[in-house]
C-alpha cells in the first residue's frame, strides 16, 4: 500500500550510503537485498481522491525498481489445502486455478475494473429463503452447540 516513491527515494538514499563498503550506485538499493511481499493485484497505494489509474501507476509495479527486481513466486495455495483430504485435491487445484486466473484477469471479458464473472455452481448459495444462515451453517455446521467453548474457533480444529 506504499506509494513507489517511498521505494525510489529508499533506493536513492541506499545507493548514495556505503555501510562500510564501495558504493554501489550501479544496482537497486546499493547491493543490499530488499524483500517485498505481497499480492500487488489486491493492495493498491492509498491516493486520495485519485483515479484508478493514478492508484495504479502509484503501485510498485510501475516503478523502476520493479524491472530490476527478482519475482519469486509461490506455487502452492496453502489455505486451501490446510485440512483437506487427498480425496479433494484436485478439486482444490482447479478451484485455485479458477481463483489465479480472476487475479490475473483471464476470465470474464475485458474489463476497465468491472467485469462479469460467472460463478460454479458449487460455489453458489442456493437456499433463497434465509441465505445467510445456509452460509453460516455452511461454515460453521453446528456452531449453535460449539459456540460456547472458546477453542472451537480456533485454526488447529481444522
Amino acid at each position: 500500500m506504499v506509494h513507489k516513491h517511498a521505494f525510489e527515494a529508499l533506493d536513492r538514499s541506499m545507493k548514495k550510503k556505503s555501510f562500510g563498503k564501495s558504493i554501489r550506485s550501479d544496482i537497486p538499493f546499493g547491493g543490499k537485498i530488499i524483500v517485498f511481499g505481497g499480492d500487488f493485484r489486491q493492495i493498491l497505494p492509498v491516493i486520495p481522491n485519485g483515479t484508478r489509474q493514478q492508484i495504479v501507476n502509484a503501485s510498485l509495479s510501475y516503478s523502476y525498481i520493479c524491472s530490476k527486481c527478482k519475482l519469486l513466486r509461490l506455487t502452492k495455495n496453502m489455505r486451501l489445502t490446510i485440512g483437506a483430504q487427498s480425496s479433494d485435491m484436485e478439486s482444490i487445484r482447479n478451484f485455485a486455478k479458477w481463483l489465479l486466473d480472476i487475479g490475473e484477469g483471464n476470465v470474464g471479458d475485458d474489463n476497465d475494473g468491472q467485469a462479469t464473472i460467472e460463478l460454479p455452481d458449487d460455489l453458489l448459495i442456493t437456499d433463497t429463503s434465509d441465505p445467510i444462515q445456509s452460509l453460516i451453517d455452511f461454515v460453521y455446521p453446528s456452531i449453535m452447540q460449539q459456540f460456547r467453548i472458546p477453542r472451537f474457533f480456533l485454526r488447529e480444529q481444522l
